[in-house]
C-alpha cells in the first residue's frame, strides 16, 4: 500500500454500496482488516486483499488510510479501544490499574496476529490517547506525584504490552506447534531426575500447571505491590 494523501472525512463522496452491498467506511475497513489478519496473518494486510474482501476497488482504501502502516495503527487503536469498552474508573487506584491492565492484555491476546504486528507501536489515535489520559488520571488521583506517575505509567503499560506480545506469539503458532511446546513440560521436565534437577523435580506438578497459562496476572500483582510501596503517604492513610 503506497503512501497517498488521505481524503478528509467531509470530502469522501463515495457513498455507493460496494459489490457486497455495504457502504465503505473507516469502521468497515478496520473490522474487515482485523478479520483477515486473524485468519491469514500479516500478509493479509494488503490493499489488494482488503479490496477483494470488501468488494471495493483497492484504490478506494486510500481515501481512508494513506498507507498500510496507517491502517495497522488504526487496528492497534481499535484493540486499545476494545479494552476500555464498558469500563470506567472507580476511584480505587489499585483496582483500576489492575482492571485496565488485564483488559489491555486480554484485548491483545484475543487478536494475537495484530498484537505481534503492533503491540510495540504508538498510534497517537483517539482510543490510545484516551487510555493514556485515563491511566495517568488514575495515578495522579491516587496521590502519585507527576514525575512518579509518569514513570509508573511507562512501566505499567510496557509490562502489559510485553506480556501481550509474548503470549500472542505463542497463540499465533500453528496448533501443532502449540501442542508440542506444551508437551515439553511433561515429556522433558517431568522426566528429570531429582538427583540431577532436585528443584524442578520437587516443584514439577506446580510448574507444569503454572506454565500453561500467562504469567501476566501475577506479574501485574507484583508490580502493583511495588507501586503501592512507592506511593507517598497521604493525610489519613
Amino acid at each position: 500500500m503506497a503512501e497517498r494523501a488521505v481524503v478528509p472525512e467531509g470530502r469522501r463522496q463515495r457513498r455507493r454500496p460496494t459489490k457486497h452491498g455495504a457502504v465503505l467506511s473507516e469502521r468497515l475497513i478496520v473490522e474487515t482488516a482485523l478479520r483477515l489478519v486473524a485468519q491469514h496473518g500479516a500478509e493479509a494486510l494488503s490493499v489488494r486483499r482488503l479490496g477483494a474482501a470488501l468488494g471495493a476497488d483497492p484504490s478506494a482504501l486510500y481515501r481512508y488510510f494513506r498507507n498500510t502502516d496507517a491502517l495497522l495503527l488504526a487496528l492497534a487503536d481499535e484493540l486499545i479501544g476494545r479494552a476500555q469498552e464498558g469500563w470506567s474508573v472507580t476511584g480505587d487506584w489499585r483496582a483500576d490499574l489492575r482492571a485496565i491492565g488485564l483488559r489491555i492484555h486480554t484485548s491483545y491476546r484475543s487478536n494475537p496476529q495484530i498484537a505481534l504486528l503492533a503491540s510495540h507501536r504508538t498510534t497517537g489515535r483517539p482510543r490510545e490517547t484516551r487510555a493514556v489520559e485515563t491511566i495517568l488520571g488514575i495515578l495522579r488521583s491516587g496521590g502519585f506525584p507527576d514525575a512518579l506517575a509518569v514513570r509508573i505509567y511507562h512501566a505499567f503499560v510496557d509490562q502489559a504490552l510485553a506480556f501481550a506480545a509474548q503470549d500472542a506469539a505463542a497463540l499465533a503458532l500453528p496448533r501443532a506447534a502449540q501442542d508440542t511446546d506444551a508437551d515439553v513440560w511433561h515429556a522433558v521436565y517431568g522426566r528429570l531426575s531429582a538427583d540431577t534437577h532436585p528443584n524442578i523435580a520437587a516443584t514439577f506438578p506446580l510448574l507444569a500447571a503454572d506454565m500453561c497459562d500467562s504469567g501476566y496476572p501475577f506479574a501485574l500483582e507484583l508490580m502493583l505491590g511495588a507501586v503501592t510501596a512507592l506511593r507517598p503517604a497521604a493525610d489519613g492513610d
